[in-house]
């Protein structure tokens, strides 16, 4: 195989496996997120302190594309947690869904980055 065609060859497993990520239907759904923790980053733990923001630019049963201000490596594992308002979801209380994922993608986009999380384990909790 030539070098050409193993470049192409790569570059179109690395985009199946992004696409086989965003199967599920997408959400445009904008919500505050706090990260408690993000590893293989520095200075994150303040985000979401200080006029730094986190919040969800949409959703889908797969991940969640964030937009923030810091930038976040392909492959840094997160935990954070979403907080649901208890009247989209018909509860009495915020629900809150604290989770644990990996960025797959990150990019520039308008002065903030984009920061798409697939996610691994998540856990309801009523506030």
């Amino acid at each position: 195989m030539s070098e050409a065609a193993k470049g192409t060859a790569e570059v179109s497993k690395n985009r199946r496996g992004y696409t086989d990520v965003q199967g599920a239907p997408r959400f445009p759904i904008k919500l505050p997120v706090a990260l408690r923790s993000a590893v293989n980053l520095s200075g994150v733990t303040g985000l979401g302190v200080g006029g730094k923001t986190v919040e969800t630019e949409n959703i889908s049963a797969n991940g969640v594309l964030f937009r923030m201000d810091a930038d976040v490596p392909v492959g840094s594992a997160v935990d954070f947690t979403i907080s649901l308002p208890a009247d989209v979801v018909g509860a009495e209380a915020d629900v809150q869904v604290d989770c644990r994922g990996r960025v797959v993608r990150s990019f520039a986009d308008g002065g903030r980055r984009g920061v798409g999380v697939v996610i691994d384990e998540y856990r309801f909790e009523r506030g």
